[in-house]
């Protein structure tokens, strides 16, 4: 175990909510899905990003423990200063692998414009779940035993997620994802910094989600979040892996060189690779 991951594992609920500017669990009530006591609309480190960007470094994000609990919400901008990552704070993510009927890869070049990780190639959608009962997978209802801590709900909340993303970002209509079309297989535990800045990176436990689809599916992408799209075989995503003037987000290629082609070989049967672990690739 590497000494960042002895930190991030050492660090209670009670150290994480001392230590950054976390909402607890049991003080949420109807779960906000952005801050308005923390807006970063004036602040320096987001100076001179584009405006959308910036309002959407106010979502709330599932801050969790080592064990994937959630502890409370923090913003999403909380969450991606390398300072408060190099410190071990983490948050649920999720990413979404789209194969079309062809068994072809829905791939996205990330938008000029974004925060982190600007312009680098990656899968098809990757995000995060908001510290809302949707997306904690619970009812949010008065008096409710929904677990929060339960895989199952915390499965289904990021389904609800990705489908509300695959829309934000590529414009696919929610009858074009349905949520029982999502497989969930596994969980990864990373952390990279963003190449490109020296402020901004990211620390998850990535629920990774397969969704198949027809050929013919909407798209109508988001350019402030896309600067691009494209489907690929296995082949072509090798190649193109093999361009030196293209970049990949850290985490699909922590996927693609753990996983990805194993899953993309058998997509009529990936119930075999499905578990209840958190793989650590820290």
């Amino acid at each position: 175990m590497s000494d960042y991951a002895k930190l991030v594992a050492s660090l209670s609920a009670a150290d994480i909510l001392q230590k950054w500017p976390v909402t607890p669990m049991k003080k949420i009530s109807g779960i906000p899905t952005s801050s308005s006591s923390e807006s970063s609309g004036d602040d320096d480190a987001l100076s001179g990003h584009d405006s959308e960007q910036i309002k959407l470094m106010d979502e709330l994000c599932i801050v969790l423990d080592n064990d994937d609990r959630p502890v409370g919400a923090g913003t999403k901008k909380t969450c991606h200063l390398l300072s408060n990552i190099n410190e071990g704070l983490l948050h649920r993510a999720f990413s979404v692998f789209l194969f079309n009927e062809d068994g072809k890869l829905l791939l996205q070049q990330r938008a000029d414009e974004k925060i982190t990780f600007p312009a680098m190639w990656t899968n098809t959608c990757c995000s995060h779940p908001l510290c809302v009962p949707s997306e904690l997978g619970v009812s949010g209802e008065p008096g409710s035993t929904d677990d929060i801590n339960s895989l199952a709900n915390a499965v289904q909340g990021a389904k609800v997620a990705a489908q509300r993303k695959l829309e934000h970002e590529l414009g696919i209509p929610a009858g074009d994802a349905p949520l029982a079309d999502f497989t969930y297989l596994t969980r990864i535990h990373y952390k990279s910094a963003s190449a490109d800045s020296k402020q901004w990176g990211e620390h998850e436990i990535d629920y990774i989600l397969i969704l198949k689809t027809k050929n013919d599916i909407t798209i109508d992408a988001n350019y402030n979040e896309v600067k691009d799209y494209k489907y690929v075989t296995a082949e072509e995503l090798n190649t193109m892996f093999t361009d030196d003037s293209l970049v990949f987000t850290p985490w699909f290629k922590l996927i693609c060189q753990t996983f990805l082609f194993k899953w993309w070989s058998n997509l009529d049967s990936l119930a075999q690779f499905k578990d209840d672990e958190i793989h650590r690739l820290l």
